[in-house]
Order: structure tokens, then C-alpha cells, then sequence
């Protein structure tokens, strides 16, 4: 005997059977499951929420809510003991305006941009050298590697105070050390390495060459350099060990010479390593307030004075909250500016 279904309808048309003991279609029901919640929330969505979702939360909170409250700020007119209001029909650009023009904002910015450019290539290219050094097969390679890496491992503090000891024209080791090889020559060298400057003479008259060259930004640039070329010698390093020695080898046989080896073969494959370590490089120059404000404290003067420092200055000192809120803002975009390429340059690659 043939078995009959208790609803023939539901097995001819593809209908369902719902609980209230209506029908419905299976169409109309794969719909309802394809546009539901239940596409979004699946198994793997709400087993992975505790391991992103509480760091997801802290971090939009505490770092972009900060940023976004900081740039809220610099929209009022948050000085002294006025408060500021949160009224957006009071918001307006007179901070950015007055940054723009402040001819010491333009100091600080060129200032900044010096320390940026200026330390992140010479502790690039030295770091090079470094890592193609090691790089023969010396001896004790372990020894030197932890030795040029141990200055990252300090404080922006501890280095600070490590080379105002050196710098000190009295007393410094900078000083000591070249008064025992000129003293002999009959020349006194009690150089003022933190506020001194150099007569360029002739050199002055050519083109973007001053007159006289204060060494005091300089003097950060060169404590920053040891502390941070360390860092760049072990990514070279990285980069150079991952290149197959087969390419040396190729390149040794076509009669290439050492210096043009590494031009035309190692330094195009060392692209990665130099993006990497420059941005990182310039994200440490943008955050070297602590080690300028222990040197100099909140007032460097036109010669050491950067973004961070001038932004400190008249937040805490000055008490103009919403003047140093906008020039906080514009840290950060040159921060995005930093950051954004190299972001960009591994969205290219797929590693984003």
C-alpha cells in the first residue's frame, strides 16, 4: 500500500509546515535564512567575539575616542579656567588658523620635519653598513649584534640623561676626548654641543647653507642615531639572510663587481626591510618629546623646538588646551601621512 503524505499541498509546491500549523514555501524560507541574522551571526562569528571584540572596544575607546574628543577640543576656545563647550554651533578652525600663522608653529614644524628626514636616513644607511658588515661572517657576530641593539632597549629618558653627561662641555667624554687630541695642537675645544653653533665662513654664501649652524638639533639627531641604528642593522640583517646565496653567486659569475652586486641585486630585494624600519624609524622621531623635554625641558628654543614639545608647552604650561589640542591634530595627521604608504604598500601585496 502506497504511503500518502498527511498534507499532499506541502510536497507538491515545496511547502513547509510552520509550527502555528500554517505553510510556508521553501523559497520564502531559504529567503528568510539567506536575509536573516543568522547569515551574520554564525557559529565561527560568535565563537571568535570574546578574542576581538573586548580589544576592538578598548582600543575605539581609549585611542580613536581620545583622538576624536582631542580634535573636539581644538574646535573650542578651551583656555585657562574657561571650559570648553560642546556646543558644535560655537565650533569653529581659529586654532588652525592661529597655528598657521605662528611663525614659532613653522619653527617647530620645520624642526620636526629636519629630525624625520634627517634621522631616519643616516640611521637607515648607517644601519646598512652595519648589517653588510656582519653580514661577511665575522667573528662574535652574536656579541656585536646584542652590543649596536642594546641602546633600543633604553628609555627615551635614560638616553637622555646618558648624553647630557656626554655633552657636557666641562666634564663630557665628547669634550674630554677631543681636548686629548687637539689639547697637544695647541687648541682649546670646550665646544657647547647643546647650545653651541658653527660659523660655516665661506660655505655660507652657497645656496640653503646659513651663515651659522647651530648644532643643537643636530646634537638629538646623533644621540637618536646610536640609539636606534641598532635597530636598523638586525632588519637589514633579516633581509639580507632571507636572499638566496645562489643570486650572489649568479652575479659573482657575470663579473659583477662587490659594490655593483649589492646596487643592482641585494639593494632592490632590501625594499621591504627599508619601509618597514623607516616607518618605524619616523614614528620614534615624531615621539622624541621625552627625550627633547629632558634635555631642554618644555622651551628648547627656536634651534630645538618640535611640534611635540611646542604642543606640551602651551597645553600644560601655557594653559591654551584647545591651541595644543589642534597642534596634537596636526602631529597626528603627519603621523597618517608616515603610516599610510606603508599601509598601503602591504594592502598591494595582499599581507593587509
Amino acid at each position: 500500500m502506497r504511503n500518502r503524505s498527511p498534507n499532499p499541498r506541502s510536497d507538491d509546491a515545496g511547502e513547509r509546515l510552520r509550527a502555528d500549523g500554517g505553510t510556508t514555501t521553501a523559497t520564502a524560507a531559504r529567503r528568510d535564512d539567506e536575509t536573516g541574522l543568522s547569515r551574520y551571526v554564525s557559529d565561527e562569528f560568535l565563537s571568535s567575539l570574546p578574542f576581538w571584540l573586548p580589544p576592538f572596544l578598548l582600543m575605539g575607546f581609549f585611542v580613536y575616542g581620545a583622538i576624536g574628543w582631542n580634535f573636539v577640543i581644538s574646535l573650542t576656545d578651551f583656555a585657562g579656567l574657561q571650559l570648553p563647550t560642546y556646543d558644535p554651533a560655537t565650533w569653529d578652525f581659529e586654532t588652525y588658523a592661529r597655528a598657521f600663522s605662528d611663525p614659532t608653529f613653522w619653527t617647530a614644524f620645520r624642526n620636526t620635519v629636519i629630525l624625520l628626514v634627517v634621522f631616519t636616513a643616516l640611521a637607515l644607511v648607517i644601519g646598512l653598513g652595519l648589517a653588510i658588515l656582519i653580514d661577511q661572517g665575522v667573528r662574535f657576530e652574536n656579541g656585536f649584534r646584542t652590543v649596536y641593539l642594546l641602546p633600543m632597549s633604553l628609555s627615551f629618558v635614560v638616553t637622555a640623561v646618558f648624553w647630557r653627561w656626554m655633552y657636557n662641555p666641562q666634564s663630557g667624554v665628547i669634550n674630554t676626548v677631543l681636548g686629548s687630541l687637539l689639547g697637544p695642537l695647541g687648541i682649546d675645544v670646550r665646544f657647547q654641543w647643546l647650545s653651541g653653533f658653527v660659523d660655516t665662513g665661506a660655505l655660507g654664501a652657497l645656496p640653503l647653507v646659513p651663515d651659522v649652524l647651530y648644532v643643537k638639533l643636530f646634537a638629538v639627531i646623533f644621540a637618536l642615531i646610536w640609539q636606534f641604528s641598532g635597530y636598523t642593522m638586525v632588519v637589514y640583517l633579516a633581509g639580507l639572510r632571507a636572499i638566496p646565496t645562489e643570486q650572489y653567486e649568479a652575479a659573482r659569475t657575470d663579473g659583477a663587481s662587490t659594490v655593483r652586486m649589492y646596487w643592482r641585486v641585494v639593494l632592490p630585494q632590501l625594499r621591504a626591510s627599508t619601509i618597514s624600519a623607516a616607518v618605524v624609524l619616523m614614528v620614534f622621531a615624531l615621539k622624541a618629546f621625552d627625550f627633547i623635554f629632558v634635555l631642554f625641558g618644555d622651551n628648547p628654543g627656536p634651534y630645538g623646538d618640535i611640534l611635540s614639545t611646542m604642543m606640551y608647552r602651551q597645553a600644560f604650561s601655557s594653559n591654551q588646551w584647545a591651541y595644543g589640542s589642534a597642534i596634537a591634530i596636526v602631529l597626528f595627521v603627519m603621523a597618517l601621512f608616515v603610516v599610510s604608504p606603508y599601509l598601503y604598500s602591504e594592502y598591494r601585496r595582499g599581507e593587509l
